[in-house]
């Protein structure tokens, strides 16, 4: 890929993100839930930007999974499970600047079927 569009992609994406995180804010009882795709894995962590603290995290690496439609699925599942052991219901859901589409969207709709509320 060309140089000068793999900047643009960055750029227009650094905006998307800057535009989300000036909206969404979590606390201890709504935490922020930000997710992360590389090429080959995909990472979710639930924050409580108050004190910036990690309160529950999935990561498709550790658990062997590539950042396909299938395996998010199955990142969202762990997910799910980690925030019902901090007794987390419902989340405030951080795209981090990636469109709402194919990965990332599975993984929100199989969050919502584990029962997770955003």
């Amino acid at each position: 890929m060309l140089k000068s569009i793999q900047k643009r992609k960055n750029k227009l994406r650094a905006q998307r993100k800057a535009r989300v995180r000036g909206k969404v804010f979590g606390t201890t009882e709504l935490p922020r839930l930000s997710v992360y795709k590389s090429n080959k894995y995909f990472y979710a962590q639930a924050i409580n930007d108050t004190t910036g603290v990690t309160l529950a995290s999935a990561d498709g690496r550790k658990l062997g999974l590539k950042s396909n439609q299938e395996d998010v699925k199955k990142v969202a599942v762990e997910m799910a499970k980690n925030l019902k052991a901090n007794k987390i219901e419902t989340v405030v859901f951080d795209r981090n600047g990636y469109l709402y589409h194919g990965v990332v969207a599975s993984f929100a709709d199989a969050l919502r079927e584990a029962g997770i509320k955003f």
